[in-house]
């Protein structure tokens, strides 16, 4: 006897096991998110015969384990051919069983973790509590501190009372020449960060915060590159609007090139951020700030063309979304990063680099030049300090050909 799921799937027989209740819920989460008919099909049925092995090894819903998937493919492996693709389908309905909590979240135990790694799991946990700092300082602080103490100790234990002035220099030097100079930077603030820790928990009796070289920072000693014009211009130009795809990429290049936006904001912009009556965007910038841009109509139809004829249906909230499933919003800036890569190729426009930030660089540069002063450009490009928006008096170059003084004695 046929059974059906959610009006779309139909299996040889009715789920059995421990998982069984979940499934029709499942397959209306996989539906939601955008998946082509085969491989909601393909999900729903691994997530049933899944569930119906569980059954017969008699393992209950609550005993359900991290190697339970990898054990039933193996199992699988024998009966029929396993399918490309099954692996990921399988890790889904157990993502969605987690995020449900029907099945514990899985966890790292902490006697698998070396030392090292104990020690900035203690050192995350503390920013997140005890400094309440924003995500982003945790995301960039604790990696370094966890570099550094495998660097020290190894596999060993982590004994912070043994590190010395010396293994700071060291390891600060010795990294210092593969980073760019603004992460060699973080990477000294977050040192001073967890060796204050370190001296707060009193494991560390100096100030060995104090020991972190300085990163050598020359102020403006390079041009921002930045895109034309009208290289801008012959870019959206080539962009196919009478597709669902083309709608959202002019979108997405038009926030980049007339309001500057960093690909983190678009990434991050949200229906809620648009306020259509007042003709004004409201987005993040650094430091967990949030600024509001004017809404210009070029911008804001745009916007629309996309929201009425090519963002998909989706529970999310996110403005630009994914065109293939899993719908949802875009996981991180190099989407946007990979969107500009592409457009460039494809127009075969002359650009500096294939990178999102040269379309700030460009709207600085053109404000600059039609007569905007710092402040303004400042504002819209949301520095908080007026010396990063100096380094664009640098790209005026009509403007300082004409503060240069004649050379003595006449050209030779």
């Amino acid at each position: 006897m046929k059974y059906v799921i959610n009006n779309q799937v139909v299996l040889s027989r009715a789920p059995e096991g421990p998982l069984a209740s979940y499934i029709g819920s499942f397959a209306k989460s996989v539906s939601a998110q955008g998946y082509a008919p085969d491989s909601i099909y393909r999900r729903i049925l691994l997530a049933a015969c899944f569930s119906r092995w569980l059954r017969r090894n008699a393992v209950a819903r609550r005993r359900i384990a991290s190697d339970h998937p990898a054990r039933y493919l193996r199992y699988r492996a024998r009966q029929v051919r396993i399918a490309r693709g099954d692996a990921a389908a399988l890790r889904h309905f157990i993502d969605f069983l987690r995020q449900e909590g029907v099945i514990p979240a899985e966890k790292i135990s902490a006697s698998r973790l070396i030392p090292a790694e104990q020690c900035a799991q203690a050192y995350e946990q503390y920013l997140r509590e005890d400094c309440a700092v924003s995500r982003a300082t945790v995301v960039n602080y604790v990696p370094f501190a966890r570099d550094f103490l495998k660097d020290r100790f190894g596999d060993g234990p982590a004994t912070l009372s043994d590190l010395r002035a010396c293994d700071v220099v060291r390891f600060v030097q010795r990294q210092a020449r593969r980073l760019h100079v603004k992460r060699a930077q973080l990477m000294t603030a977050a040192l001073r960060s967890f060796l204050r820790y370190a001296r707060y928990r009193g494991e560390v009796t100096l100030d060995l915060a104090a020991a972190v070289p300085a990163v050598a920072n020359w102020t403006m000693t390079t041009i921002p590159r930045a895109i034309a014009p009208d290289q801008v211009r012959r870019l959206l130009a080539d962009v196919d609007r009478h597709t669902a795809v083309g709608r959202r990429d002019y979108a997405i290049l038009l926030l980049l090139a007339r309001l500057g936006l960093r690909s983190s904001a678009v990434v991050l912009l949200e229906l809620d951020d648009i306020d259509w009556k007042a003709g004004c965007l409201r987005v993040g910038a650094k430091g967990d700030r949030r600024l509001e841009l004017p809404l210009s109509q070029e911008v804001g139809q745009a916007i629309a063309a996309y929201l009425r004829g090519g963002r998909p249906h989706s529970t999310s909230r996110r403005v630009f979304l994914r065109a293939k499933a899993p719908i949802c919003g875009f996981r991180g800036s190099s989407s946007v990063a990979s969107l500009v890569r592409h457009s460039i190729m494809r127009a075969g426009v002359e650009a500096p680099t294939y990178g999102a930030h040269q379309f700030r660089h460009g709207l600085a540069t053109e404000m600059l030049r039609q007569g905007a002063s710092l402040g303004e450009i400042g504002d819209v490009l949301g520095h908080r300090h007026p010396d990063t928006t100096r380094i664009y008096t640098k790209v005026d170059l009509k403007a300082l050909h004409t503060l240069a003084q004649p050379w003595p004695g006449g050209v030779r």
